[in-house]
Parts: structure tokens; sequence; C-alpha cells
């Protein structure tokens, strides 16, 4: 039998380690192990769950210890820390453009997950902030794709996620991409593009459809590089994989993308040919002190 946990903010029976949070279980009923031990060896012998209890690393919901002699509790919480595989390293840098007023601005890579899930933990902006910056609050306000470069915004405590991930969910931050892509004389640029982009949990596509429009980019052409050109994009709404559809569906595919207009997958090692897509600035009016803010990314893209 498999159990799913998740990672557990809220509260903080235990602190965060090697920038991870620690994992939430709830005992199931109807199990007839006797201890919790027992239940734990039994699910998952590749642990060491009498060493972790000796050391204070299991605990309840308030921060009591587990022991070996703890009975088994249905219903009950146990919060613990489990090391995540091991991760293919992402070998680029996680660069900060800022860091002051309780915001943390970086330039993230091609190939780094914004946040903790499924096959990258590790390898992820927000864990390797956390630790670079020793600080276990670091959140970030927005997200970007793992094949997307650009300005990625984390915030210091936990009083400021709210107004700054507000701003996000509100659209009230301009946002301005950049990327290259395919050419094509007839269109007339700039283009605004409106579609129906829906997206099934599990697949890793998402698509097009008929019906109302739920996407809005501008498009605007920058330059003309021979067969393919550089674009500056300004997406209104944030649908998963926006961008690089609506320009795949201008018949302008971004460069680098193993996703549209046909899936290929990249293997996880291999990181010659990132996507050529940046996120290059954001401007928002400042939720605390009102100011305006810029910021801008430094890195560039292939011609």
């Amino acid at each position: 039998m498999v159990f799913a946990w998740c990672a557990w903010t809220v509260l903080d029976p235990l602190p965060f380690r090697n920038g991870l949070a620690p994992l939430r279980l709830r005992l199931p009923h109807g199990d007839a192990a006797v201890t919790l031990l027992d239940f734990l060896e039994r699910e998952y012998p590749e642990d060491t769950w009498a060493v972790s209890m000796a050391a204070g690393e299991v605990v309840d919901e308030k921060g009591r210890r587990w022991d070996r002699e703890s009975l088994y509790s249905p219903g009950r919480f146990v919060y613990f820390y489990r090391e995540p595989a091991p991760e293919v390293p992402v070998p680029f840098e996680l660069d900060i453009l800022y860091d002051a007023d309780g915001i943390v601005v970086v330039d993230k890579p091609h190939f780094l997950a914004t946040i903790p899930r499924g096959m990258h933990v590790t390898e992820s902006a927000t864990v390797r902030l956390r630790r670079l910056l020793d600080c276990q609050d670091v959140t970030p306000a927005h997200r970007l794709d793992r094949a997307t470069a650009g300005v990625l915004i984390f915030t210091r405590t936990k009083e400021l996620r709210r107004p700054y991930q507000e701003l996000f969910s509100a659209r009230s931050v301009l946002k301005e991409y950049e990327a290259v892509a395919g050419f094509d004389a007839s269109l007339e640029f700039p283009i605004v593009v409106h579609s129906r982009i829906l997206k099934d949990h599990g697949v890793m596509v998402a698509r097009e459809e008929p019906g109302e429009s739920n996407s809005e980019t501008r498009v605007e052409l920058i330059e003309q590089l021979g067969s393919s050109a550089r674009y500056r994009l300004f997406p209104k709404t944030g649908r998963t994989h926006q961008l690089r559809i609506h320009l795949s569906s201008l018949g302008i595919p971004i460069k680098g993308d193993p996703y549209y207009p046909v899936y290929t997958g990249t293997p996880a090692d291999d990181f010659a040919n990132p996507l050529q897509l940046l996120a290059r600035a954001v401007e928002f009016d400042d939720p605390i002190t009102g100011k305006l803010r810029r910021f801008e990314s430094r890195r560039t893209l292939a011609g």
C-alpha cells in the first residue's frame, strides 16, 4: 500500500532542512498496525525510522515526538523528513538581480523548475534560493515554466506572500517576454492572438479548442534573423504554455521547443538546446510602497 504525502508550510512542527519543508502523512483508518513504527517500517522499509525517531525527527502536528513505542493512531498526522531522489544537476547559476524590502528578484536559467514538485525538487529555484539565503520562508510570487528563463520574484516573509502573489493573480503586472522563433513574411505585426487553451491533468501538452477565448498575447517583431526572428511578447493572461502555443499557432514555433507543434520530449541530462523563451521584464506598482518597479533579465537568447 502506498500513501501520498505533501509538503506542509502552514505549521512548522519541524524546521526546514536543506531548503525543504518536512513532509506530512495522515495515518489511514482500518490499518492493523499496533505501533506507528510497525506501520512505517512496513510501508516504507527503505527508511531508517527507528533512527529518525531517536533523533526527534518524527513528530505530530504540535511538534510532539513519536517514538518506537508510540501506538498507531488512525487519523493522526506524522511529520518527518525524507531525502529526495537523486536529480540531474542543472549546470546553470541562479543569479540574484535584487534583494531588499522583503523581496528577492532572480534571473532564472533555463531547465530549472520554479517550485519543488515531481521529478524536480532540489533542482528548483525555490530550494536553491532557500539554501543560498538560509531563509526557509522564501516563496515565489509567481511561476515560470522549467523551460523558460528570466525574471522571477520571491518574497522573504510569510506576511508579504499574499500582497505580491495577488499582484500576479489580479493581472496587475506588466509581463514582457522575448522569444526567437520562425519567421513568416506574410504575417503583419503587431498581432494580438486570442484562443481557448485547455490542459488535462497528467498530459504533457496543452491544446487549443473552439469556444470562448481564455488567453491573449500581443506579439511584436523586434528583428528578422534570416529564416527566424526575435519577438517581444506581452501575455495578458497566463494559461499553461500560452506563449509557446500562440507562436506555434501562427506557424512560427519557438526555437528549441520540444512540445509544440509536435511533442518530442528531452532527456533529463540534455541541456544543449534550451527553449528560446525569456521572461525579459516585469513592471508593477509595489503593493507595499506604491512605488513603480521594473526588473529586467540580463540573459540573452541565441539568434
